[in-house]
């Protein structure tokens, strides 16, 4: 589930008489927690896990249910020099990973095969 303010916009949160923006935020069922994504276009600065655990605190303490895990933060970045990440790590308790992904798709037959591949796997006998 997507959750957001408005269609297709940031989600809101309010700290003290601020309001910041997460990129994405998502609710997993199975996990019984939010899940937000900050999407950077540009290569990973150390501030950005910084924000990250400032909106997942917002989160559990304003969004959250009582019932509900703690929140989970995704940090996507175009690019990644592997020593700032260390660094900026260094001293996090939280579990962290730091995530490239790319600009280009895959070849357009590998999208086809998996895709024909998903479809097979999930249209057996009922």
């Amino acid at each position: 589930m997507l959750i957001t303010s408005r269609s297709g916009e940031e989600y809101k949160v309010q700290v003290g008489n601020r309001d910041f923006f997460i990129d994405l935020l998502f609710y997993h069922r199975g996990l019984q927690c939010l899940i937000a994504f900050e999407l950077k276009t540009d290569r990973f600065e150390p501030e950005y896990p910084g924000k990250l655990n400032f909106y997942l605190e917002a989160l559990d303490r304003d969004v959250k249910k009582q019932n509900e895990n703690p929140s989970i933060g995704i940090l996507l970045c175009k690019d990644k020099d592997a020593a700032v990440v260390e660094y900026a790590l260094s001293r996090t308790l939280s579990p962290t990973l730091i995530a490239e992904y790319k600009t280009q798709l895959p070849d357009k037959k590998l999208l086809q095969q998996k895709l024909t591949e998903m479809f097979e796997n999930s249209t057996g006998p009922e």
